[in-house]
C-alpha cells in the first residue's frame, strides 16, 4: 500500500517496496537513485531519456524532498554525557 508524503504528492512510502525508501509514485524509483544520478553529471533530461516513465516533476519533487529532508538542524557537538 502506497502512502503519500503529506507534503511532496510524487513521493511515495511502501515498506513493501525498495525496502521502505521514498520513491517516486509508487514505482520502483527510489528518490535516492534520483538524485545519484544527478550527482553522478546526469542531466533531467538525460535521466529522462533512460527512464521515460519518469516525469520532469518527479525529478524536481525528488530534489525538493532531499532539501526538505536535510533541513538545517541544530547538533551538539557535544558527546552525551560531557558536562
Amino acid at each position: 500500500m502506497d502512502i503519500r508524503h503529506y507534503r511532496f504528492n510524487r513521493i511515495t512510502l511502501d515498506p513493501n517496496k525498495c525496502f521502505g525508501k521514498p520513491c517516486i509514485r509508487g514505482m520502483r524509483m527510489p528518490v535516492a537513485s534520483i538524485l545519484s544520478y544527478l550527482a553522478s553529471g546526469m542531466t533531467v533530461d538525460e535521466i529522462l531519456r533512460e527512464w521515460p516513465e519518469l516525469e520532469r516533476e518527479d525529478v524536481h519533487q525528488a530534489l525538493a524532498y532531499a532539501s526538505w529532508a536535510m533541513e538545517e538542524r541544530v547538533v551538539s557537538l557535544e558527546p552525551a554525557g560531557a558536562a
